[in-house]
């Protein structure tokens, strides 16, 4: 029995070791500090390229044929409609749209993964850190399927630049909401540098380049988040779906009303069609 015991508590002690020692690989400071609440520091409508307005005002490189898609977006949205903007109906926005941070943003950094959590539509990240390679095959999603890589820019003994690259889309997705397209082939390659800004912690960067079929060359933005310093932020939940008056059939955008029935969202919108509705007589 005494030996039952003592093997036992050996045992013990050796899974307390190593999980000492896990902890203190862990906890050696080679990782940024980048916990907390993190908020878009642009005003207005949230955007791809944060220095400049959005649709037309974001001088996306387009091809001719997505220039005309974006151009037939706005004056859909001119006339009452939802253009291109596929998110109205509370589909995800996918990337590299979750990066405008519309609600806020939180990094949780683990030795294998960094996770994104995102309060718009819940709409997060799992960033892969441990090495893997690309899967032969990739299950299409709105966030797609992201690598990434940690670097220590400028030898400081710990790491300040998160490098990724995400592939794997679904659509339909855009850059904002006035439709500003992508392609509709979702064969997008989203590269990423995100790192805080050296002279002031308090806020992060996140270089985006986006190198998508609709575009003439990659396009790169910057965006700029800020570090809430409260101890304990607010979280301020945000689902679309809740109280969302925008309903679509057949590819065509109409309203509920408050009294619940379907309304026009346009001037002279027609109905839908209701052949598997019984007709009232006449």
């Amino acid at each position: 029995m005494l030996d039952r015991k003592l093997l036992g508590a050996i045992a013990l002690a050796a899974a307390l070791c190593i999980s000492t020692n896990a902890t203190r690989a862990w906890d050696d400071a080679k990782y940024p500090d980048w916990k907390g609440q993190w908020l878009r520091t642009d005003t207005g409508t949230p955007r791809y390229d944060p220095s400049k307005p959005a649709g037309r005002g974001q001088q996306a490189p387009l091809t001719p044929e997505y220039q005309a898609v974006l151009e037939a977006s706005l004056a859909d949205q001119a006339a009452g409609g939802q253009g291109t903007d596929p998110t109205y109906t509370c589909i995800a926005p996918g990337l590299p749209r979750i990066m405008n941070n519309y609600e806020g943003a939180e990094f949780v950094i683990t030795p294998d993964t960094t996770h994104v959590l995102m309060e718009h539509i819940h709409d997060s990240r799992r960033i892969y850190t441990d090495g893997r390679d690309w899967p032969a095959n990739i299950e299409p999603s709105f966030a797609g399927y992201s690598i990434g890589k940690w670097i220590d820019e400028g030898g400081t003994g710990r790491y300040n630049v998160l490098e990724i690259e995400t592939r794997g889309f679904k659509g339909p997705r855009s850059y904002d909401n006035t439709g500003l397209p992508l392609h509709k082939d979702n064969q997008s390659v989203i590269k990423e540098r995100i790192f805080q800004d050296k002279a002031d912690p308090n806020f992060l960067y996140d270089e985006i380049t986006t190198i998508d079929h609709a575009l003439t060359r990659p396009w790169t933005a910057t965006k700029k988040y800020r570090h809430v310093l409260a101890p304990r932020p607010v979280w301020r939940e945000s689902v679309c779906a809740e109280s969302n008056p925008h309903i679509e059939i057949a590819g065509e955008g109409y309203m509920l009303s408050a009294d619940g029935l379907l309304m026009p969202a346009k001037k002279n919108q027609l109905p839908p069609d209701l052949k598997y509705f019984k007709q009232p007589q006449k």
